[in-house]
């Protein structure tokens, strides 16, 4: 099997609110809505964000978002208005760690300089 793409999926209970949430915290709008309870960011090299729609099971998902600077990361959210937690030191890198709207938990997570590159 070769994959060629993927997508991390976060359950929410309010779409349109949850859009204006993530196009905030991803810098972008979405670059589709394939249907009225998805929508989606395509933009990322190998992966995407997918945004579902569903009261009853919203606020159980999580995901992990790599990037080469977490303090960059912090300081961006901040000024779109988004308040995540303190940078913390941990095993393997730094992360931040964010919620959304529902209780989502996205990681923001920095590897070691040293560390193998993803992708």
């Amino acid at each position: 099997m070769k994959i060629e793409y993927l997508f991390a999926a976060m359950i929410v209970s309010d779409i349109e609110a949850s859009e204006s949430f993530y196009s905030k915290v991803l810098g972008c709008k979405p670059d589709d809505r394939p249907m009225d309870t998805l929508v989606q960011w395509r933009t990322f090299s190998h992966a995407g964000i997918q945004l579902f729609q569903d009261v009853a099971k919203a606020g159980n998902s999580t995901m992990t978002i790599v990037v080469s600077d977490i303090e960059t990361t912090r300081v961006f959210l901040k000024n779109q208005g988004i308040h995540p937690g303190q940078v913390q030191q941990v095993d393997f890198g730094k992360i931040l760690q964010l919620s959304d709207l529902d209780g989502n938990n996205m990681t923001f997570a920095e590897p070691p300089i040293d560390s193998p590159k993803q992708g």
